[in-house]
C-alpha cells in the first residue's frame, strides 16, 4: 500500500497525450455551449425544451472535470511545480468559458417566468428541479454576460494569484527549529507532543517564521478580500456574509440560532480551557502552545496500517458500506498520508465525481488526532460515494453539510476509542483529543468567524496592515476563549497559517465546522439510539444533500434547524462531556 495517491484514474502523465486532447476538447465544447446558449437563450420561446438540451450538454461538460482534478491534486503535493503552474493556469482559462455557460443559464432564467410549470411537464426538469430553481434565486445578483466575463477573467490575475503566492510561500517556508528547518506542517504537528519544552519552542519557532512571510501573507489576504468586497457591492449584496449564506444554503434564521446558541454557550465551554490549564500546572489560563498539548502519559503512537485497521473495523460496525468505502479507498491508494516539503499542510478530500471517487490528502504523525483525522477525511469521501447514484449535477452539496458528514465519522472513532479503551487514563485521553476537536469546531472557530468578519468591515475602509491583521486575531481569541487562554501566550499570526482565508470563492469558511460538529452530534445521538435504522435514513440524507437547503435537509430528518433550542440541545452533549473531563483525575 503506497503512502502516496494514485492519480492514474485521472491520467498517467502531465504530458499524456490524452491529457492534451482532453485540453482541446474541453476547450472546443466550451467554445461551442457558450455559442449555443447565445444562440438559443436570446428568446424564452420553447423554454422548457432549451432548458433539457441545456442539461444534457452541461452534464456531459463534466466529464472535463478530470483535468483539473488532477492538476490541483499535484500541486497540492508539490506546490513547487512550475509544470503544473503552466496546466493549471492554462486550465483556469477554459474554466472561464465554463463558468460563462453557466451565467447563460441563470440569465436566461431571468425570462422564465412560468419554470414551476415546465418543471411539471418534463420528467428530465423534473429531476433538476431543485438546480434550477437555485439557480433562478440567483438571478437578481447575476450581472450581465459581458460583465461577468470579464470579472471572472481578471480574477485569474487577481485572487487566484493572491492564493497562490500564499499556497507557495506558506507550504515552503522553513521553520528553523534546533538547528533543523522544518516545514510548517512539520512544526505545527509538535503542538501535541509529549514534552512541554518541544510544544513551547516549537511555538516560539514558528511564530518567529511567520515574521518573514507576515508582509507577503498580508497582501494576500487584503488583495482576496478587497475583490470579494468589491464583487458583493456590484452584485447587490449587503455584505459578503450575506453572499456566503446564500451560497451556503443556509437560511439567516439557522444561522443566528446557531451562532447564538454558541455564544451563549461560550462560559460553560472555556471551563474546558481552564481545567486543562490546571491539569498542566498553568494558573493563568491555558497558553496556546498547549492547547493540544496531551495531559497523560498516555500518548499512543499509531502507525498507518494500524490507523487504516482500525477506521476499517469501526467504520464496519456502523455499516458494512461504509466499511467497505473505507477499505476501497485503501486499497486503491486513494490517500497522500505523510508531510513533505512543497506539500500543503492540513488535511483535505476532494471529490471527483465524474469517476465516482474521491482524494484524501493528510499529514499523518501517529498520534490519536491524526487517526480522527482520516475518519474525518474519510466522512467526506463516503458523502461523495453516497451521491454516486446521483446525476452530476445534483451531486453539488454546500460546505455546512459536507462537515457534518465528516464530523459523523469522526464520532464513529471517537466512540470506539472510548470503548476499547484499556484503563481510566487511556480513556481520559480519548476525551481529552476529542474536547479539543470538537472545541476548536466551535470556540476556535468562533474566534475566527469574529476575525474575518472584521476583517471584511476594516478591509471596506482601506488596507489592513499586519500590526492590525494580528491585533485583529489576538482581541477575536479573546472574545471566544475569554479566561480559558492565557492573554500572555495567544497566537497572532493564525491568520497565516489557516488556508480557509485565501480562497475569494469560499469566504467564512469556518462557521461549516461548528455546523457540521453540532449538527453531526445530533445525529450520532440519533444513531446510539435508533441504530441500524438510522443507518439507511443517513444515507438517503447525504444522497439528499445536493439538491435541498440545510433546513430541508434538517427536515428531511425530523430537526427544526431554525430552532435555537435545537442547537442548545447538541451543545450540552459536549457540556456534559466537559463536566465529566472536570471531574477527572490524572
Amino acid at each position: 500500500m503506497s503512502s502516496n495517491w494514485n492519480l492514474s484514474v485521472l491520467y498517467t502523465d502531465p504530458k499524456s497525450k490524452i491529457l492534451a486532447k482532453d485540453f482541446e476538447s474541453f476547450e472546443q465544447e466550451s467554445k461551442a455551449f457558450l455559442k449555443w446558449c447565445e444562440e438559443n437563450f436570446k428568446e424564452s420561446q420553447n423554454a422548457g425544451q432549451k432548458l433539457e438540451q441545456y442539461l444534457n450538454k452541461l452534464d456531459n461538460l463534466s466529464k472535463f472535470e478530470t483535468i483539473k482534478a488532477y492538476i490541483y491534486l499535484n500541486l497540492a503535493v508539490d506546490t513547487t511545480s512550475a509544470e503544473f503552474a503552466r496546466l493549471n493556469s492554462k486550465n483556469e482559462k477554459i474554466s472561464v468559458l465554463a463558468k460563462q455557460v453557466k451565467n447563460q443559464l441563470v440569465l436566461f432564467l431571468k425570462k422564465v417566468d412560468d419554470l414551476e410549470v415546465l418543471i411539471q411537464n418534463s420528467a428530465l426538469l423534473q429531476n433538476y428541479a431543485f438546480f434550477l430553481k437555485e439557480a433562478k434565486e440567483k438571478a437578481d445578483k447575476l450581472l450581465n454576460a459581458n460583465e461577468e466575463y470579464i470579472l471572472a477573467k481578471m480574477s485569474l490575475n487577481g485572487s487566484k494569484l493572491w492564493s497562490k503566492q500564499w499556497q507557495q510561500i506558506t507550504s515552503t517556508l522553513n521553520v528553523e527549529y534546533k538547528n533543523e528547518n522544518l516545514t510548517l506542517s512539520e512544526i505545527r504537528n509538535l503542538a501535541s507532543d509529549a514534552s512541554s519544552a518541544v510544544r513551547k519552542e516549537a511555538y516560539l519557532s514558528e511564530l518567529k517564521a511567520y515574521e518573514k512571510i507576515d508582509i507577503a501573507s498580508s497582501f494576500c489576504i487584503n488583495g482576496i478580500k478587497g475583490e470579494v468586497i468589491e464583487l458583493c457591492e456590484l452584485k447587490g449584496y449587503q455584505s459578503p456574509l450575506e453572499m456566503t449564506l446564500k451560497e451556503a444554503r443556509l437560511d439567516k434564521e439557522v444561522f443566528e440560532a446557531m451562532m447564538g446558541a454558541i455564544k451563549q454557550s461560550l462560559p460553560q465551554l472555556q471551563e474546558y480551557f481552564i481545567k486543562k490549564a490546571e491539569f498542566l500546572g498553568h494558573k493563568n489560563g491555558l497558553p496556546f502552545y498547549d492547547l493540544f498539548a496531551p495531559i497523560t502519559k498516555n500518548s499512543q503512537e499509531y502507525s498507518y496500517g494500524d490507523a487504516t485497521k482500525l477506521v476499517y473495523e469501526h467504520f464496519s460496525r456502523f455499516s458494512q458500506k461504509m466499511g467497505d468505502f473505507a477499505k476501497k479507498s485503501f486499497d486503491e491508494e486513494w490517500i497522500d498520508v505523510y508531510p513533505r516539503k512543497g506539500k500543503v499542510g492540513g488535511a483535505f478530500c476532494y471529490p471527483i465525481q465524474s469517476v465516482k471517487q474521491s482524494r484524501i490528502l493528510l499529514n499523518y504523525s501517529g498520534s490519536i488526532d491524526n487517526v480522527f483525522t482520516i475518519g474525518h477525511e474519510l466522512g467526506h469521501g463516503y458523502h461523495n460515494y453516497c451521491l454516486n447514484t446521483e446525476n452530476y449535477l445534483n451531486t453539488e452539496y454546500s460546505m455546512p453539510i459536507a462537515e457534518t458528514a465528516s464530523t459523523l465519522c469522526e464520532n464513529i472513532i471517537v466512540q470506539a476509542a472510548l470503548e476499547n479503551a484499556s484503563n481510566d487514563e487511556e480513556r481520559l485521553n480519548i476525551l481529552e483529543k476529542d474536547l479539543s476537536r470538537s472545541l476548536q469546531c466551535i470556540v476556535d472557530i468562533y474566534s475566527r468567524f469574529l476575525f474575518e468578519d472584521g476583517l471584511f468591515k476594516k478591509r471596506a475602509e482601506g488596507f489592513v496592515s499586519k500590526e492590525e491583521l494580528c491585533a485583529m486575531m489576538l482581541d477575536a481569541q479573546k472574545q471566544a476563549y475569554g479566561k480559558g487562554l492565557d492573554e500572555n501566550f495567544l497566537h497572532p499570526y493564525m491568520w497565516v497559517c489557516k488556508t480557509h482565508y485565501y480562497n475569494a470563492s469560499y469566504n467564512y469558511y469556518n462557521f461549516p465546522y461548528a455546523y457540521g460538529t453540532l449538527f453531526s452530534k445530533a445525529l450520532f445521538e440519533r444513531y446510539l439510539k435508533e441504530g441500524q435504522e438510522f443507518v439507511a435514513k443517513y444515507d438517503a440524507m447525504l444522497a439528499y444533500t445536493g439538491k435541498a437547503s440545510l433546513y430541508e435537509v434538517g427536515n428531511f430528518v425530523g430537526v427544526n434547524l431554525k430552532d435555537k433550542n435545537f442547537w442548545l440541545s447538541s451543545l450540552e452533549l459536549i457540556i456534559k462531556d466537559i463536566k465529566a473531563y472536570q471531574e477527572a483525575k490524572i
